[in-house]
């Protein structure tokens, strides 16, 4: 037993405090990355005012974060607001609108919160995480309301998902021929996951798993279905606190820039050349500050996403590896959660690089306007 105890261990610190963050001194995967083509394109067009060369590239950038958003796995409330932006015959001004507060994003993410929205939602993610295998019953109700109406659906989350948990639980439980021990080590590994896994929602249906009363059912559950929903809540929540905080920078970001090409144009012929060129050195110092602070959060980002692509390649790793029957059901989950994050990541890294270009040209701005 004591053999066991410290293979679960072994494993837990493989996992848990294997890395994934960026090594100290590291270059970060944006360095040197270009804006879009477009973008680039839209600023080469204009060299004789650098001003409005970069309101383009900031308006067309734009347009391609919310083409983004609009092809991207988060809500389909989101992404269909998204392309009603996009095709909109007012050009780059619905694109400002969709992303200023009030706005589509905002009116959108309200819709989030509409019980038929949730629900259908809460179906989504049961299908994607229990598996056929290890949870039939709950799986084939699932499906059966995602096909049905907003009823069906309601229905499911009041009552018939307990109902069809129930119906498995007995189900494993009589099956004696095909039932999951549990011993020591895989209680010791829960409980690890329960303090140190990367994502927040693995750590509550962890501590779950382990709460007074729990029994076997509640630790094979975890590893049956329990991972899995949480690492889908960690993924869904990631996608949609960096999307708000991204459409937000992107909406400040068009008002800073044009209130700092304002402020430039404005020099032209001042009364007072002095005070109107301090005035235009602010406001584009305000841009690079923005941009700035941007870049920081999404390298912050970057890592995050990072740590959580290595925790899931190292779990689909261990999985593929164990001959514990445990593990079966977390393998395939735990490959997509990879390679999700990983694209995660990538997106990261695109992103710190635009606002790295935003940074640098708002310098440069300001160094043409102090002469």
């Amino acid at each position: 037993m004591r053999r066991q105890w410290w293979v679960a261990q072994a494993t837990a610190v493989a996992l848990l405090a294997g890395g994934g963050v960026l090594a100290a001194g590291a270059a970060p995967a944006w360095a040197g990355a270009p804006l879009s083509t477009a973008a680039s394109t839209a600023a080469a067009e204009q060299p004789a005012d650098p001003a409005a060369a970069l309101k383009a590239a900031a308006a067309q950038s734009a347009r391609d974060y919310v083409h983004s958003i609009a092809v991207s796995k988060l809500p389909a409330e989101l992404r269909v607001s998204a392309w009603n932006a996009l095709r909109s015959t007012r050009g780059d001004e619905a694109i400002a609108e969709w992303m200023a507060p009030g706005g589509g994003y905002t009116y959108a993410k309200q819709r989030l919160k509409d019980s038929r929205a949730q629900n259908r939602s809460f179906c989504e993610r049961v299908v994607a995480t229990h598996t056929a295998q290890f949870s039939p019953a709950v799986r084939a109700a699932a499906e059966k309301a995602l096909k049905g109406s907003d009823a069906d659906r309601a229905a499911f989350v009041k009552t018939g998902y307990a109902q069809a948990q129930k119906r498995d639980r007995e189900s494993r439980e009589a099956d004696v021929q095909h039932r999951l021990e549990v011993v020591a080590a895989d209680r010791e590994f829960v409980a690890a996951l329960a303090q140190h896994a990367p994502g927040e929602q693995v750590r509550v249906e962890a501590q779950w798993a382990l709460r007074p009363g729990a029994t076997d059912a509640d630790i094979t559950e975890f590893y049956g279905y329990g991972w899995a929903t949480g690492g889908s809540l960690d993924l869904e929540a990631y996608r949609l606190h960096v999307s708000d905080a991204e459409t937000g920078r992107r909406a400040a970001l068009s008002q800073l820039i044009a209130k700092a090409a304002a402020a430039q144009e404005a020099v032209k012929g001042a009364a007072d050349a002095a005070k109107a060129r301090a005035e235009a050195e602010a406001a584009w110092k305000a841009v690079s500050e923005h941009a700035g602070s941007a870049q920081k959060a999404w390298l912050a980002e970057q890592e995050a996403a990072a740590a959580q692509a290595e925790n899931w390649r190292n779990v689909a790793k261990a999985a593929k590896e164990s001959a514990n029957g445990l593990w079966k059901g977390i393998g395939d989950p735990a490959e997509a959660n990879q390679t999700s994050w990983a694209e995660e990541q990538a997106g990261a890294a695109a992103s710190a690089g635009f606002w790295k270009d935003m940074f640098e040209r708002a310098q440069e701005a300001e160094s043409r306007v102090k002469g």
